[in-house]
């Protein structure tokens, strides 16, 4: 994809968002990222984080603890996946809470898939304010293809992240709707529009010019 064309891709994109209440920045680089979203957090902001490889692949969480900020987030080294809740809970009361998307649409909407659910509620209610950072590969037409975005990219790449070898999805590299026990695709969620809140603006999507995460 030429360069021209991911611009304008972006920038169709950014304006469709916009229109569903949604604030919105398009950046070029990875450090032009971390310095926008860092000029968007306070410095005394606590800030939870979302299972997001975009987030940990840009350094952001790196950045805001050595800015002075608080971070909080449940892939922590030496703990079972038992011990994530009381990490998820405490995210989701955070003043800030930061993410990627697993889709974001040419018409100005957000598809993701959870498997406990804890990144798509946070998102949708909870923190004062949710920094949502996609790079352009997470770009499609619209919620079809982001639904299949998810079967075919999202859903098999995280399983394989896992290690869930066991799962159809990561043999094949397509979801097969399996009843597996350890199916990790068990929320689907559609953002059509920024929810309400009395603070504005509530969700701010940082679009950026690079591949990042999947």
């Amino acid at each position: 994809m030429n360069s021209r064309h991911t611009d304008s891709r972006l920038s169709r994109t950014k304006r469709a968002l916009e229109r569903n209440d949604f604030e919105v920045f398009i950046t070029s680089t990875r450090k032009d990222t971390v310095q926008k979203v860092l000029a968007l957090i306070p410095a005394d902001a606590t800030v939870g984080v979302g299972g997001s490889v975009t987030i940990r692949e840009l350094g952001l969480m790196e950045a805001l603890t050595e800015r002075g900020n608080r971070v909080v987030h449940h892939w922590q080294p030496n703990i079972s996946v038992e011990d994530w809740l009381p990490f998820m809970v405490e995210a989701h009361n955070s003043d800030v809470f930061l993410c990627s998307s697993n889709a974001v649409t040419e018409n100005g909407k957000l598809v993701n898939v959870d498997s406990t659910g804890n990144r798509v509620a946070s998102m949708i209610f909870g923190p004062d304010k949710v920094i949502v950072v996609a790079g352009r590969n997470k770009v499609v037409k619209n919620v079809d293809e982001g639904l299949k975005r998810l079967k075919e990219v999202a859903g098999p790449l995280n399983a394989k992240r896992h290690n869930l070898v066991e799962l159809p999805c990561v043999k094949t590299g397509v979801c097969t709707d399996c009843d597996s026990s350890k199916r990790i695709c068990r929320v689907t969620t559609i953002i059509e529009r920024a929810p309400n809140r009395v603070r504005e603006p509530h969700m701010t999507v940082v679009l950026v010019n690079k591949d990042l995460g999947f």
